[in-house]
């Protein structure tokens, strides 16, 4: 057995730093959660090369005293709790006493602080090891500097992503921050760039202008609600107002940024069905006793679990529909159509009335002859002579049906052969082979291989194959029936769904403009102006070529902003909504190569085009099934939504049961 040892201290910091430290925007997060426990309102952050050379954050907070420098940078050891009750009552975001020991183990750390604005103290620490102290001037506050990350665990390096990758984390984790925390002035710089500037005077809306953009703070609702064990405040978007993933939606508990698919899931239900798939722009800031929280579940403290989640949810999903229910009532639409509870309570009031309907007969009222009422007996009898006469007549049509029925059987069983002539040429489809032998063998020994030549190495396919899996025959349209389109061809029915087949043909003519670069501009009198947060923004500058490839003449207009100078042709409808969706959707993409993005958007810009049926005329109709023929792929559009249906006479023997 392997002796047992004990591990050395820096070995335990760098297992820490592995638990805490994953990248740079984890020194980031903690760095300034320790500011804001120190009680700072003001917070700089700057990072040089994405915080892979240098991160430097800066606060006015508190500061750490001179003979507690060392502890500070010790494992386990936190001016925030002091015995284990304290870990039930936990109201500061760092309390584990990790953050800077692990980041000294593995990055070169520097400390300026001070608590008086008078004297300071500078101390270096490197590989969990103290470098120097001295005593220095500085300002009421704490300064560290964090360089040369990973330096001394190389192998960590490998897995983080490219400096434009890991700029966008910090961008993101400080947005978040910035959003729990309104009342503190945050400043983040990126090689001397400002990328985000938060006032600091707690008007949460202001903040969510200053990261996602003006005009989305304009469109931003107000959620209040409570009950005995939460308070809830915060900020969300109106239901026309979407984003394709969930990551505009940032839940705060007690000012910590925090993951919980069940709060998120109470904020959709809110909005029911109004939402179309895509998901809103929401800050809920969430207070609560921290009795009811424990937050020391995961090192990074973004999971938590919560003693009264279904309540919470419940609080959430009643208070977002409030808020949209206010916004539907100052709507002059919702003023038209009376609120359900108001039309039910109507509908009461009128049934309780007295005499609302005078059902009295008038005086001179007769019956005609017709209408006069039977003895109740005779009716009885009359009822049931009418009934077994009905059944007898039935019983009857069904057994000459079933008679019908056996003679046709036996006369085809009599006519039908019990073989196939291989040599015969059949006119239907219910057969592998529909020609002659000798001109089947001929049409084979045609193709590659057999053929030889540079074709060689293709598969053996037949034409009828290639026509089948690429084109559509030639159909004969019978008619439209609720935007479906009837057609046959060799005595096989076709259905088609008119919407797909419509967006497959949009998607090939985008697309094909899209490769050949064949973009025709609308201009535009004024250049219209998109707003974005900094994540989406940093994001977008890279990917400017690509959008004039697709036709969206932008150039970067600063402070977050893009100019739209002309737009493509192929966009119809309102233009500001279609470019948002289709920039939205060019965000969310995984897809790195220029064509999968193509194809992307071509199928975005299909679907945004062709969204609803419409009626064509017999001419239309018969020209969308002859373009059908020559698409890329005629029986799906580009989303994979079936368009064609082909009906063989087989299929429709057995539909309706022919032969049993």
């Amino acid at each position: 057995m392997a002796k047992i040892h004990e591990l050395s201290e820096n070995l335990t910091n760098q297992i820490a730093a592995g638990e805490v430290i994953e990248r740079p925007a984890s020194v980031v997060k903690e760095l300034v959660e320790n500011a804001i426990d120190a009680q700072a309102s003001r917070i700089r952050v700057e990072v040089q090369h994405s915080g892979l050379k240098q991160i430097s954050v800066q606060d006015n907070g508190s500061g750490i005293a001179p003979d507690q420098v060392d502890l500070a940078f010790m494992r386990h050891a936190t001016s925030k709790i002091q015995d284990e009750h304290d870990l039930f009552n936990i109201a500061t975001l760092g309390f584990r006493g990790e953050a800077l020991a692990s980041i000294a183990a593995v990055a070169h750390v520097e400390i300026l602080t001070s608590t008086d604005g008078q004297t300071a103290t500078r101390a270096a620490f490197a590989g969990g090891v103290k470098k120097f102290q001295e005593d220095a001037g500085s300002a009421k506050g704490t300064k560290i500097t964090v360089g040369d990350i990973f330096y001394n665990t190389p192998a960590r390096l490998k897995y983080l992503k490219s400096p434009k990758t890991e700029l966008l984390k910090i961008v993101d984790i400080v947005n978040r921050i910035a959003l729990g925390h309104p009342g503190i002035s945050l400043t983040l710089a990126s090689d001397g760039k400002v990328l985000l500037r938060t006032p600091g005077n707690g008007n949460l809306k202001q903040d969510v202008a200053n990261i996602y953009g003006r005009k989305v703070a304009e469109k931003m609702l107000t959620v209040e609600n409570e009950d005995p064990d939460f308070t809830l405040y915060g900020l969300v978007s109106e239901a026309n107002l979407t984003r394709s993933s969930r990551n505009f939606i940032s839940i705060l508990l007690n000012g910590r940024y925090i993951k919980n698919y069940q709060l998120s899931s109470a904020l959709l239900d809110g909005y029911g069905n109004k939402l179309g798939g895509k998901y809103p722009i929401a800050v809920l800031a969430i207070e609560a006793d921290p009795l009811l929280v424990d937050v020391n579940v995961h090192p990074t403290k973004e999971e938590v679990r919560l003693s009264k989640e279904k309540e919470l949810s419940r609080l959430i999903t009643s208070a977002v529909t409030e808020a949209l229910m206010d916004e539907d009532e100052a709507s002059p639409l919702f003023q038209l159509t009376p609120f359900k509870d108001k039309t039910q309570l109507d509908q009461l009031e009128f049934n309780l009335k007295p005499n609302v309907v005078d059902t009295r007969r008038p005086d001179d009222f007769q019956l005609e002859v017709s209408q006069v009422a039977e003895p109740e007996g005779k009716t009885d009898i009359t009822n049931k002579k009418e009934t077994e006469t009905k059944e007898t007549k039935e019983t009857a049509e069904k057994k000459e049906n079933k008679q019908e029925e056996k003679e046709e059987e036996k006369e085809e069983k009599t006519s039908a052969p019990e073989y196939v002539d291989l040599n015969q040429v059949r006119e239907d489809d219910q057969y592998v082979l529909t020609k002659s032998w000798d001109q089947h063998v001929k049409e084979q020994t045609a193709l590659p291989p057999f053929a030889g030549g540079e074709e060689a190495a293709s598969p053996v396919t037949s034409k009828a194959d290639q026509l089948l899996r690429q084109h559509l025959p030639a159909l004969r349209l019978l008619g439209q029936m609720g935007g479906y389109l009837l057609a046959e061809h060799g005595g096989d029915l076709y259905l088609l769904d008119q919407v797909a087949a419509r967006r497959r043909l949009e998607y090939d003519q985008i697309l094909a403009s899209l490769e050949k670069d064949e973009n025709y501009q609308q201009g535009l009198l004024e250049p219209l102006v998109f707003d974005f947060s900094v994540y989406d923004y940093q994001k977008l500058k890279d990917q400017l070529p690509l959008l004039r490839q697709l036709g969206l003449e932008m150039e970067d207009f600063g402070q977050n902003t893009l100019l739209m100078h002309s737009y493509p042709t192929w966009l119809k409808g309102e233009v500001t909504v279609q470019v948002r969706e289709l920039l939205d959707q060019l965000l969310s993409s995984r897809e790195n190569d220029g064509k999968s993005l193509l194809k992307l958007v071509a199928a975005k810009a299909a679907e945004s085009n062709v969204s609803r049926r419409v009626n064509l005329t017999g001419a239309e109709a018969a020209d969308l099934l002859l373009r059908l023929q020559t698409a890329s792929d005629p029986y799906r559009d580009a989303s994979g939504q079936v368009a064609v249906v082909r009906l063989s006479q087989n299929d429709l023997s057995k539909l309706f049961k022919k032969g049993k």
